[in-house]
């Protein structure tokens, strides 16, 4: 199946794909605000730049959104594959989620505990506040 968008289109809609600061990000920050934690944001000495770092309690929280990180959940409608250009996508995105493992590997390589939430989990608010409530109180 051919792309549906012109080159430039295509290269003009991708161009507005966020990396960080994203509204999955928020959500997650506001929670953990709200239950009175305090964190630092993508610390580039960490392997993987974490969304949210609590550096006393050793503990990092990444929010991957579920088409870029491949979420491997069956059920993720969000995790889907591309139509057009599978020769392309298919390594970019499964390269993305061999880099996450690494990355993680690293982390805990060095005594840091790591908590990631899907962008599909935070439709369910109350499901995400007890998940993070429980990370960062353990």
């Amino acid at each position: 199946m051919a792309d549906t968008l012109s080159p430039a289109e295509r290269s003009a809609r991708m161009s507005r794909v966020k990396g960080k600061d994203t509204k999955p990000e928020w959500v997650v920050r506001r929670l953990v605000h709200q239950m009175g934690f305090r964190y630092r944001l993508h610390d580039s000495s960490l392997p993987g730049k974490p969304d949210l770092v609590f550096r006393s309690r050793h503990k990092v929280i990444f929010v991957h959104g579920c088409y870029w990180h491949r979420h491997p959940d069956a059920g993720c409608k969000l995790a889907r594959l591309p139509k057009s250009r599978l020769d392309f996508w298919a390594p970019k995105l499964e390269a993305n989620a061999q880099r996450d493992a690494r990355h993680v590997a690293a982390l805990e390589a060095d005594g840091w505990q790591i908590l990631v939430v899907w962008e599909c989990e935070i439709r369910d608010i109350e499901h995400t506040r007890n998940k993070l409530r429980s990370f960062l109180i353990a």
